[in-house]
């Protein structure tokens, strides 16, 4: 199946859709300064759903990140989730 593409090549999956999240978490740690607004120009995510999916990577795979200030950090990656592989879903 395929799918429509941002003016960045970013995949657009829907709402949900898991590869959503990992192409969410595949941007932080992509930019060198991933703030709401930078994420969401690059993947065209909802600015007002980003904490919320944020949360739901913490919940569902384990992800350790955090918000200091208006920048997000992953910490860790958790037990599930395998960072190059999810790096794939953001520009297959």
């Amino acid at each position: 199946m395929s799918f429509p593409k941002n003016q960045f090549g970013v995949p657009q999956y829907p709402d949900n859709d898991a590869r959503k999240l990992f192409v969410l978490l595949s941007a932080i740690d992509l930019l060198e300064r991933p703030t709401t607004a930078a994420i969401a120009d690059l993947t065209s995510h909802k600015r007002e759903a980003i904490d919320h999916d944020v949360m739901r990577l913490r919940e569902e795979f384990g992800v350790n990140l955090h918000k200091v200030g208006e920048i997000y950090h992953i910490e860790s990656w958790g037990d599930v989730i395998q960072k190059e592989g999810v790096q794939r879903f953001l520009k297959p």
